[in-house]
Protein backbone atom coordinates (compact mmCIF):
# COMPACT_ATOMS: atom_id res chain seq x y z
CA UNK A 1 0.00 0.00 0.00
CA UNK A 2 1.27 3.38 -0.74
CA UNK A 3 1.77 6.00 1.42
CA UNK A 4 -1.09 8.72 0.66
CA UNK A 5 0.52 12.31 -0.32
CA UNK A 6 0.72 14.48 2.45
CA UNK A 7 -0.09 18.01 2.89
CA UNK A 8 0.43 20.39 5.88
CA UNK A 9 -1.21 23.25 7.44
CA UNK A 10 0.60 25.79 10.35
CA UNK A 11 -1.82 27.83 12.38
CA UNK A 12 -0.17 30.37 12.89
CA UNK A 13 -3.30 33.62 13.52
CA UNK A 14 -2.76 34.63 16.71
CA UNK A 15 -2.08 37.28 18.18
CA UNK A 16 -0.81 35.92 21.60
CA UNK A 17 -2.13 38.52 24.08
CA UNK A 18 -0.58 36.41 27.22
CA UNK A 19 2.90 37.70 25.45
CA UNK A 20 2.31 40.88 26.30
CA UNK A 21 3.87 42.22 23.18
CA UNK A 22 3.09 43.37 19.25
CA UNK A 23 4.96 41.07 18.16
CA UNK A 24 2.76 38.26 16.66
CA UNK A 25 3.16 35.22 18.98
CA UNK A 26 4.80 33.02 16.36
CA UNK A 27 7.76 35.27 15.84
CA UNK A 28 9.08 34.93 19.29
CA UNK A 29 11.74 32.95 19.71
CA UNK A 30 13.56 29.85 21.04
CA UNK A 31 17.23 28.83 20.95
CA UNK A 32 17.74 31.80 18.44
CA UNK A 33 14.85 30.89 16.47
CA UNK A 34 11.40 31.66 15.92
CA UNK A 35 8.62 29.48 17.18
CA UNK A 36 7.29 28.99 13.63
CA UNK A 37 10.72 28.12 12.31
CA UNK A 38 11.36 25.42 14.86
CA UNK A 39 7.83 24.03 13.45
CA UNK A 40 8.54 24.49 9.72
CA UNK A 41 11.58 22.68 10.16
CA UNK A 42 9.68 19.57 11.47
CA UNK A 43 7.04 20.00 9.11
CA UNK A 44 10.23 19.58 6.45
CA UNK A 45 11.53 16.36 7.81
CA UNK A 46 8.34 15.06 7.32
CA UNK A 47 8.24 15.57 3.78
CA UNK A 48 5.38 17.37 2.88
CA UNK A 49 4.23 17.93 -1.12
CA UNK A 50 3.50 21.34 0.60
CA UNK A 51 3.14 23.38 4.10
CA UNK A 52 0.63 25.61 4.12
CA UNK A 53 0.71 28.34 6.89
CA UNK A 54 -2.45 30.09 7.85
CA UNK A 55 -1.35 33.75 9.46
CA UNK A 56 -3.30 36.60 10.87
CA UNK A 57 -2.32 39.13 13.73
CA UNK A 58 0.62 41.50 12.81
CA UNK A 59 0.03 41.09 8.83
CA UNK A 60 3.03 40.35 6.69
CA UNK A 61 5.25 40.56 9.64
CA UNK A 62 4.68 36.74 9.60
CA UNK A 63 4.86 35.95 5.91
CA UNK A 64 7.87 38.07 5.66
CA UNK A 65 10.04 36.95 7.75
CA UNK A 66 9.96 33.49 5.99
CA UNK A 67 9.86 34.93 2.18
CA UNK A 68 13.06 32.82 1.29
CA UNK A 69 10.86 29.33 2.74
CA UNK A 70 8.81 27.47 -0.09
CA UNK A 71 5.36 27.91 1.65
CA UNK A 72 1.86 28.97 0.84
CA UNK A 73 0.76 32.11 2.79
CA UNK A 74 -2.53 32.19 3.53
CA UNK A 75 -4.46 34.68 5.35
CA UNK A 76 -7.23 34.67 7.87
CA UNK A 77 -8.48 38.66 8.20
CA UNK A 78 -10.70 36.98 11.22
CA UNK A 79 -9.93 34.76 14.26
CA UNK A 80 -12.64 33.28 14.14
CA UNK A 81 -11.71 30.05 15.68
CA UNK A 82 -9.46 26.95 14.66
CA UNK A 83 -11.43 25.40 11.99
CA UNK A 84 -12.03 29.00 10.25
CA UNK A 85 -8.39 29.29 10.18
CA UNK A 86 -8.08 25.41 8.33
CA UNK A 87 -10.92 26.75 5.96
CA UNK A 88 -8.91 28.99 4.58
CA UNK A 89 -6.34 26.74 3.36
CA UNK A 90 -8.77 24.56 1.79
CA UNK A 91 -8.11 25.69 -1.86
CA UNK A 92 -4.75 24.56 -1.84
CA UNK A 93 -5.72 21.04 -0.42
CA UNK A 94 -4.49 18.60 -2.84
CA UNK A 95 -7.71 16.09 -3.02
CA UNK A 96 -6.15 12.74 -2.81
CA UNK A 97 -3.79 13.87 0.23
CA UNK A 98 -3.60 13.78 3.93
CA UNK A 99 -3.44 16.97 6.27
CA UNK A 100 -1.35 16.84 9.29
CA UNK A 101 -2.67 20.14 11.30
CA UNK A 102 0.46 21.70 13.21
CA UNK A 103 0.31 24.54 15.52
CA UNK A 104 2.65 27.47 14.99
CA UNK A 105 3.45 28.10 18.53
CA UNK A 106 4.39 24.59 19.33
CA UNK A 107 7.65 24.15 18.56
CA UNK A 108 9.19 21.23 20.46
CA UNK A 109 7.48 18.67 18.22
CA UNK A 110 8.30 15.58 18.10
CA UNK A 111 8.83 14.44 14.31
CA UNK A 112 8.61 10.76 15.19
CA UNK A 113 5.37 11.22 17.13
CA UNK A 114 3.83 12.57 13.71
CA UNK A 115 4.90 9.83 11.68
CA UNK A 116 3.88 7.21 13.94
CA UNK A 117 0.19 9.08 14.15
CA UNK A 118 0.08 9.57 10.15
CA UNK A 119 0.79 5.33 10.30
CA UNK A 120 -2.62 4.44 12.26
CA UNK A 121 -4.48 7.47 10.19
CA UNK A 122 -6.83 5.94 7.62
CA UNK A 123 -9.51 9.23 7.97
CA UNK A 124 -8.90 11.30 11.37
CA UNK A 125 -6.51 10.81 13.59
CA UNK A 126 -5.74 13.26 16.63
CA UNK A 127 -2.30 13.61 18.81
CA UNK A 128 -3.16 13.51 22.98
CA UNK A 129 -1.17 13.83 25.84
CA UNK A 130 -2.20 13.05 29.36
CA UNK A 131 -2.13 16.38 32.09
CA UNK A 132 -2.79 15.89 35.98
CA UNK A 133 -3.97 19.78 35.53
CA UNK A 134 -6.06 19.40 32.17
CA UNK A 135 -7.75 22.69 32.96
CA UNK A 136 -8.12 25.10 30.09
CA UNK A 137 -8.13 21.83 27.08
CA UNK A 138 -10.29 19.93 24.96
CA UNK A 139 -11.05 16.43 26.73
CA UNK A 140 -10.93 13.09 24.67
CA UNK A 141 -14.27 11.62 25.44
CA UNK A 142 -14.28 7.97 24.90
CA UNK A 143 -16.28 5.40 24.44
CA UNK A 144 -16.85 2.10 27.13
CA UNK A 145 -14.19 0.20 24.74
CA UNK A 146 -12.29 3.16 24.72
CA UNK A 147 -13.36 4.46 20.73
CA UNK A 148 -12.97 8.67 20.46
CA UNK A 149 -16.42 9.81 20.47
CA UNK A 150 -15.55 13.55 20.37
CA UNK A 151 -13.38 16.64 21.77
CA UNK A 152 -14.99 18.57 24.21
CA UNK A 153 -13.42 22.14 25.02
CA UNK A 154 -13.33 23.06 28.60
CA UNK A 155 -15.83 25.64 28.57
CA UNK A 156 -18.41 23.51 26.92
CA UNK A 157 -17.74 20.10 29.00
CA UNK A 158 -19.54 18.69 32.03
CA UNK A 159 -18.05 18.02 35.59
CA UNK A 160 -17.82 14.78 34.41
CA UNK A 161 -15.66 15.68 31.27
CA UNK A 162 -13.42 18.35 33.00
CA UNK A 163 -12.46 15.06 35.48
CA UNK A 164 -11.09 13.33 32.27
CA UNK A 165 -6.85 13.58 32.11
CA UNK A 166 -6.83 12.81 28.42
CA UNK A 167 -6.45 16.08 26.32
CA UNK A 168 -6.10 17.24 23.15
CA UNK A 169 -3.06 18.79 21.55
CA UNK A 170 -4.71 20.23 18.57
CA UNK A 171 -2.32 18.69 16.11
CA UNK A 172 -4.36 16.31 13.97
CA UNK A 173 -4.41 14.40 10.72
CA UNK A 174 -7.39 14.00 8.11
CA UNK A 175 -8.01 12.44 5.15
CA UNK A 176 -9.14 15.67 2.14
CA UNK A 177 -11.75 13.58 0.65
CA UNK A 178 -13.72 13.93 4.00
CA UNK A 179 -12.32 17.56 5.50
CA UNK A 180 -13.92 19.62 3.23
CA UNK A 181 -16.93 18.42 4.03
CA UNK A 182 -16.67 18.38 7.84
CA UNK A 183 -15.44 22.11 7.32
CA UNK A 184 -18.13 23.13 5.08
CA UNK A 185 -20.66 21.87 8.04
CA UNK A 186 -18.81 23.36 11.03
CA UNK A 187 -21.12 25.57 13.19
CA UNK A 188 -20.08 27.98 16.30
CA UNK A 189 -23.05 27.35 18.50
CA UNK A 190 -20.85 27.56 21.45
CA UNK A 191 -19.55 29.31 24.46
CA UNK A 192 -17.21 30.87 22.31
CA UNK A 193 -18.99 31.51 19.44
CA UNK A 194 -16.16 30.21 17.35
CA UNK A 195 -15.36 27.58 14.59
CA UNK A 196 -14.19 24.88 16.35
CA UNK A 197 -12.15 22.19 14.32
CA UNK A 198 -12.56 19.76 17.17
CA UNK A 199 -15.59 19.10 16.17
CA UNK A 200 -15.29 17.72 12.97
CA UNK A 201 -14.49 14.51 15.40
CA UNK A 202 -17.76 13.82 16.41
CA UNK A 203 -18.89 14.57 12.59
CA UNK A 204 -16.19 11.51 11.49
CA UNK A 205 -17.95 9.50 14.43
CA UNK A 206 -21.54 10.28 13.18
CA UNK A 207 -20.28 9.50 9.46
CA UNK A 208 -19.16 5.68 11.19
CA UNK A 209 -15.32 6.45 10.67
CA UNK A 210 -13.52 5.68 13.78
CA UNK A 211 -11.02 8.14 14.97
CA UNK A 212 -7.59 7.01 15.37
CA UNK A 213 -4.71 8.20 18.50
CA UNK A 214 -1.08 8.52 19.40
CA UNK A 215 -0.90 9.66 23.18
CA UNK A 216 2.50 11.17 23.69
CA UNK A 217 4.49 10.72 27.02
CA UNK A 218 6.71 13.62 26.00
CA UNK A 219 4.48 17.24 27.44
CA UNK A 220 7.14 19.17 26.26
CA UNK A 221 6.67 18.29 22.55
CA UNK A 222 3.08 19.49 22.27
CA UNK A 223 3.39 22.56 24.96
CA UNK A 224 2.75 25.69 23.22
CA UNK A 225 4.67 29.05 24.08
CA UNK A 226 1.97 31.37 24.97
CA UNK A 227 3.51 33.44 28.14
CA UNK A 228 6.80 34.60 28.08
CA UNK A 229 6.82 32.17 31.20
CA UNK A 230 5.93 29.42 28.71
CA UNK A 231 8.98 30.58 26.37
CA UNK A 232 11.57 30.58 29.54
CA UNK A 233 10.08 26.96 30.25
CA UNK A 234 10.50 25.37 26.47
CA UNK A 235 13.75 27.36 26.23
CA UNK A 236 15.43 25.11 29.31
CA UNK A 237 13.48 21.60 28.38
CA UNK A 238 15.36 22.81 24.53
CA UNK A 239 18.84 23.52 25.95
CA UNK A 240 18.55 20.81 28.79
CA UNK A 241 17.89 18.24 25.53
CA UNK A 242 20.81 19.83 23.99
CA UNK A 243 23.11 19.71 26.69
CA UNK A 244 22.36 15.92 27.16
CA UNK A 245 23.15 14.77 23.85
CA UNK A 246 26.45 16.64 23.58
CA UNK A 247 27.32 14.55 26.72
CA UNK A 248 26.23 11.87 24.80
CA UNK A 249 28.20 12.04 22.04
CA UNK A 250 31.30 12.82 24.80
CA UNK A 251 31.95 16.64 25.30
CA UNK A 252 32.58 17.53 29.08
CA UNK A 253 29.84 20.31 30.44
CA UNK A 254 30.96 22.28 33.60
CA UNK A 255 26.77 22.42 34.41
CA UNK A 256 24.81 21.13 31.54
CA UNK A 257 22.51 23.58 32.75
CA UNK A 258 24.36 26.40 32.12
CA UNK A 259 25.41 26.23 27.85
CA UNK A 260 22.71 27.74 25.17
CA UNK A 261 22.98 26.41 21.86
CA UNK A 262 21.03 28.78 19.24
CA UNK A 263 21.71 26.90 16.16
CA UNK A 264 23.91 23.69 15.10
CA UNK A 265 26.69 22.81 16.86
CA UNK A 266 29.15 20.09 15.62
CA UNK A 267 31.75 18.61 18.21
CA UNK A 268 34.61 16.68 18.11
CA UNK A 269 36.19 13.55 20.95
CA UNK A 270 37.18 15.51 24.17
CA UNK A 271 35.92 18.83 23.71
CA UNK A 272 35.41 21.08 27.07
CA UNK A 273 32.81 23.56 27.26
CA UNK A 274 32.72 26.13 30.72
CA UNK A 275 29.68 28.03 31.85
CA UNK A 276 27.50 30.43 30.62
CA UNK A 277 28.57 30.38 27.04
CA UNK A 278 26.36 30.50 23.78
CA UNK A 279 26.77 28.79 20.57
CA UNK A 280 24.91 30.46 17.74
CA UNK A 281 24.49 30.05 14.34
CA UNK A 282 26.88 27.16 12.87
CA UNK A 283 29.65 26.14 14.86
CA UNK A 284 32.09 23.52 14.94
CA UNK A 285 34.60 22.52 17.53
CA UNK A 286 36.65 19.95 16.74
CA UNK A 287 38.45 17.20 18.77
CA UNK A 288 39.93 18.76 22.28
CA UNK A 289 38.73 22.11 22.10
CA UNK A 290 38.74 23.93 25.34
CA UNK A 291 35.84 26.92 25.62
CA UNK A 292 36.15 28.79 29.27
CA UNK A 293 33.54 30.44 30.69
CA UNK A 294 30.89 32.71 29.40
CA UNK A 295 32.15 32.62 25.69
CA UNK A 296 29.96 33.54 22.79
CA UNK A 297 31.11 31.47 19.52
CA UNK A 298 28.48 32.47 16.46
CA UNK A 299 29.37 30.60 12.47
CA UNK A 300 32.54 30.12 13.90
CA UNK A 301 34.74 27.02 13.32
CA UNK A 302 37.55 25.75 15.77
CA UNK A 303 40.54 23.10 14.75
CA UNK A 304 41.63 20.40 17.08
CA UNK A 305 43.48 21.53 20.58
CA UNK A 306 42.40 25.45 20.53
CA UNK A 307 42.15 26.68 23.79
CA UNK A 308 39.22 29.74 23.92
CA UNK A 309 39.74 31.58 26.91
CA UNK A 310 36.56 33.51 29.33
CA UNK A 311 34.45 36.05 27.59
CA UNK A 312 35.67 35.49 24.16
CA UNK A 313 33.28 36.06 21.23
CA UNK A 314 33.62 35.22 17.90
CA UNK A 315 31.63 36.01 14.99
CA UNK A 316 31.69 34.86 10.99
CA UNK A 317 36.05 33.10 12.05
CA UNK A 318 37.72 30.39 11.17
CA UNK A 319 40.64 29.55 13.74
CA UNK A 320 42.70 26.31 13.32
CA UNK A 321 44.69 24.06 15.55
CA UNK A 322 46.54 24.36 18.60
CA UNK A 323 45.42 28.19 18.85
CA UNK A 324 44.88 30.47 22.40
CA UNK A 325 42.76 33.27 22.07
CA UNK A 326 41.72 35.20 24.86
CA UNK A 327 40.22 35.95 27.67
CA UNK A 328 38.25 39.23 26.72
CA UNK A 329 39.23 39.13 22.92
CA UNK A 330 36.78 39.69 20.24
CA UNK A 331 37.06 38.10 16.61
CA UNK A 332 34.97 39.79 14.00
CA UNK A 333 33.95 38.40 10.28
CA UNK A 334 36.45 37.55 8.24
CA UNK A 335 38.96 36.81 10.65
CA UNK A 336 41.29 33.67 9.75
CA UNK A 337 43.83 32.50 12.17
CA UNK A 338 46.28 29.50 11.04
CA UNK A 339 47.99 27.18 13.18
CA UNK A 340 49.54 28.25 16.77
CA UNK A 341 48.18 31.48 16.52
CA UNK A 342 48.14 33.51 19.95
CA UNK A 343 45.69 35.96 20.43
CA UNK A 344 45.11 37.70 23.98
CA UNK A 345 43.43 39.57 26.30
CA UNK A 346 41.38 42.76 24.67
CA UNK A 347 42.82 41.99 21.22
CA UNK A 348 39.90 42.92 18.50
CA UNK A 349 40.26 41.46 15.01
CA UNK A 350 38.08 42.41 12.06
CA UNK A 351 38.68 40.87 8.59
CA UNK A 352 42.16 39.68 9.49
CA UNK A 353 44.63 36.78 8.29
CA UNK A 354 46.67 35.82 10.91
CA UNK A 355 49.55 33.08 9.32
CA UNK A 356 51.12 30.23 12.06
CA UNK A 357 52.57 31.31 15.20
CA UNK A 358 51.93 34.98 15.01
CA UNK A 359 50.94 36.48 18.56
CA UNK A 360 48.88 39.42 19.36
CA UNK A 361 48.57 39.17 22.57
CA UNK A 362 47.46 42.69 24.37
CA UNK A 363 45.32 45.09 23.83
CA UNK A 364 45.24 45.71 20.05
CA UNK A 365 43.11 46.02 17.26
CA UNK A 366 44.30 44.75 14.16
CA UNK A 367 41.28 45.03 11.30
CA UNK A 368 41.31 44.74 7.37
CA UNK A 369 44.74 43.20 7.83
CA UNK A 370 47.31 41.02 6.66
CA UNK A 371 49.27 39.09 9.21
CA UNK A 372 52.29 36.81 7.92
CA UNK A 373 53.90 33.63 10.18
CA UNK A 374 56.35 34.45 12.99
CA UNK A 375 54.59 38.32 13.93
CA UNK A 376 54.47 39.63 17.03
CA UNK A 377 52.57 42.63 17.47
CA UNK A 378 52.96 44.10 20.91
CA UNK A 379 50.31 45.79 23.15
CA UNK A 380 48.49 48.96 22.20
CA UNK A 381 48.64 48.75 18.29
CA UNK A 382 46.38 49.13 16.23
CA UNK A 383 46.03 49.57 12.14
CA UNK A 384 44.16 52.46 11.46
CA UNK A 385 42.03 50.99 7.94
CA UNK A 386 39.72 53.58 7.50
CA UNK A 387 40.24 57.30 6.69
CA UNK A 388 36.35 58.07 7.60
CA UNK A 389 35.12 57.10 4.23
CA UNK A 390 36.83 54.05 2.63
CA UNK A 391 39.02 51.57 4.22
CA UNK A 392 42.56 50.17 3.03
CA UNK A 393 44.85 47.05 3.86
CA UNK A 394 48.13 46.70 6.03
CA UNK A 395 50.05 43.92 5.28
CA UNK A 396 52.30 42.79 8.06
CA UNK A 397 55.06 40.36 6.40
CA UNK A 398 56.91 37.37 8.26
CA UNK A 399 58.90 37.37 11.33
CA UNK A 400 57.87 41.14 11.63
CA UNK A 401 58.27 42.53 15.44
CA UNK A 402 56.46 45.34 16.39
CA UNK A 403 56.73 47.48 19.25
CA UNK A 404 54.13 48.44 21.57
CA UNK A 405 51.76 51.70 21.35
CA UNK A 406 52.13 51.49 17.54
CA UNK A 407 50.14 52.95 15.12
CA UNK A 408 49.98 51.64 11.43
CA UNK A 409 48.10 53.90 8.80
CA UNK A 410 46.35 51.77 5.82
CA UNK A 411 47.32 51.42 3.15
CA UNK A 412 50.93 50.40 3.78
CA UNK A 413 52.95 47.57 4.15
CA UNK A 414 55.82 46.15 6.76
CA UNK A 415 59.02 43.83 4.97
CA UNK A 416 59.96 40.86 5.92
CA UNK A 417 61.60 40.86 9.30
CA UNK A 418 61.34 44.36 9.75
CA UNK A 419 61.20 45.68 13.37
CA UNK A 420 59.06 48.55 14.30
CA UNK A 421 59.85 51.02 17.65
CA UNK A 422 57.44 51.29 20.10
CA UNK A 423 55.32 54.44 20.17
CA UNK A 424 55.93 55.00 16.27
CA UNK A 425 53.37 56.05 13.53
CA UNK A 426 54.39 54.23 10.54
CA UNK A 427 52.19 55.84 7.31
CA UNK A 428 55.03 54.71 4.81
CA UNK A 429 55.93 51.51 3.76
CA UNK A 430 59.30 49.86 5.73
CA UNK A 431 62.17 48.18 4.04
CA UNK A 432 62.55 44.54 4.77
CA UNK A 433 65.08 43.26 7.69
CA UNK A 434 65.18 47.32 9.02
CA UNK A 435 64.35 48.85 12.52
CA UNK A 436 62.01 51.76 11.71
CA UNK A 437 60.56 53.97 14.25
CA UNK A 438 58.96 57.25 14.52
CA UNK A 439 59.27 59.71 17.37
CA UNK A 440 59.43 63.21 18.35
CA UNK A 441 62.45 64.48 20.29
CA UNK A 442 61.54 63.67 24.12
CA UNK A 443 61.95 67.44 26.05
CA UNK A 444 61.31 68.61 29.09
CA UNK A 445 59.62 71.35 30.23
CA UNK A 446 61.24 73.53 33.22
CA UNK A 447 59.30 75.55 35.44
CA UNK A 448 56.08 73.68 33.83
CA UNK A 449 52.94 73.66 36.32
CA UNK A 450 50.19 70.90 36.44
CA UNK A 451 46.85 73.30 36.46
CA UNK A 452 44.77 72.93 39.01
CA UNK A 453 41.06 72.73 39.79
CA UNK A 454 39.09 76.64 39.90
CA UNK A 455 37.00 77.33 42.76
CA UNK A 456 33.57 78.35 42.01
Amino acid sequence: MSTPLLNIVILAAGKGTRMRSSLPKVLHKLAGKSLLQHVIHAARQLQPSKIIVVYGYGGEAVPDAFRQEDIIWVEQKEQLGTGHAVQQALPYLDAEANTLILLGDVPLLNVETCQQLLAKTSHLGLLTVRKSDPTGYGRIVRDAHGNINAIVEHKDSTEAQRRIDEVNTGIMVVNNANLVSWLTNLKNHNAQGEYYLTDIVAMAVADGFAVSSETTVDESSVEGGNSKQDLAGLERVYQLRKATALMQAGVTLSDPFRIDVRGDLEVGRDVEIDVGCIFEGRVTLADGVRIGAYCVIKDTDIGAGTTVAPFTHTDQVRIAAQCRIGPYARLRPGTELADDTHIGNFVELKNAQVDTGSKINHLSYVGDTTVGKQVNIGAGTITCNYDGANKFRTVIEDNVFIGSDTQLIAPVTVGAGATIGAGSTISKDTPAGELTLSRSKQVTVNGWKRPVKIKK
